[in-house]
């Protein structure tokens, strides 16, 4: 006997609602949604290391002709300009990328050359965008040279008014030397910052002989450079390096020093990336008060 097809769900009208089954409508809705957060939004391009964001405010700025050896112009100019042309999201979010892509304790090597309050180690946020002013570092440019060569794709913006670039020329792998942090759906990336002179030396090496083992890259770029320093526990690091996933540990740097009154002081000069000092400090100063004798 043959079976039956089961009748496929119709789709109701009611007033202005209309009833769909679920899973037509997270096929139809879903997949598209994650895949605008996964390229639009949250994750940086391997091309360029940046998210859509960063690369409007370098394009903006490039477009308003701020180069290092050009006056700096105020924050808030060149956030509405980005946001106008654009990005047209919150101001809070284009300023926000800005003042990182500024600050030396969180990038390897900073894009944006700013000039006044940009925020510091101890969780400090940066002034008011009406306060702070901003030019292109010298090596932002370097991201951005030629880009009026056709050398990449330009798509319309959001009103479909201007054109942008969909990536950046890159003349250097700005996603290792500045990494990575993003949240997408159902994917996620956060790759650490390193050294530049070292991944120059592996492109080179890499073009050399695009055949090239781990074992050898890991000659020219042996492991990441974070801004702050610290020291690299490095027992997961060669199998992050070999399948993108790992753990990386970091601790400060600490040295000791005699007193003249016998006593050993610890001195910390270099911290793990992206530790608050401030709250850092205010616990050594906790775990003192409690006397404890071990500070790990």
């Amino acid at each position: 006997m043959a079976r039956s097809k089961k009748e496929p769900e119709k789709v109701e009208k009611t007033g202005q609602t209309y009833v769909e089954p679920l899973e037509t409508v997270l096929h139809s809705s879903m997949l598209p949604y994650a895949e605008f957060v996964i390229l639009d939004r949250a994750l940086p391009r391997v091309e360029d290391g940046l998210k859509p964001v960063q690369r409007r405010i370098l394009y903006t700025m490039n477009e308003m002709g701020l180069t290092p050896d050009k006056p700096h112009k105020k924050s808030a100019r060149i956030v509405g300009d980005c946001m106008g042309k654009y990005h047209p999201h919150g101001d809070s979010s284009v300023y926000d990328a800005m003042v990182r892509m500024a600050q030396d304790f969180n990038m390897g090597k900073t894009l944006v050359n700013g000039h006044g309050n940009f925020g510091s180690v101890d969780g400090d946020p940066a002034a008011a965008m009406r306060y702070t002013e901003a030019r292109l570092e010298p090596l932002a440019l370097e991201l951005l040279r030629d880009i009026d060569k056709e050398t990449v794709p330009f798509s319309l913006n959001f009103d479909d008014s201007l054109k942008e670039p969909d990536i950046l020329p890159g003349r250097f792998p700005n996603l290792l030397v500045n990494g990575a942090s993003g949240i997408a759906v159902g994917l996620a990336t956060n790759i650490p910052t390193h050294n530049l002179e070292e991944v120059i030396n592996g492109v080179v090496a890499y073009i050399d002989n695009p055949a090239i083992s781990l074992s050898e890259m890991m000659k020219y770029i042996p492991s990441p450079d974070f801004p702050t320093g610290g020291i690299i526990i490095a027992n997961e690091l060669i199998q992050a390096y070999k399948t993108g996933r790992g753990k990386i540990t970091l601790r400060a740097k600490i040295t000791a020093e005699e007193t003249e009154s016998g006593k050993t002081n610890l001195i910390i000069t270099e911290l793990p990336y992206q530790v608050n000092k401030a709250q850092l400090m205010r616990k050594i100063a906790e775990m003192r008060e409690e006397k404890k004798d071990e500070l790990a």
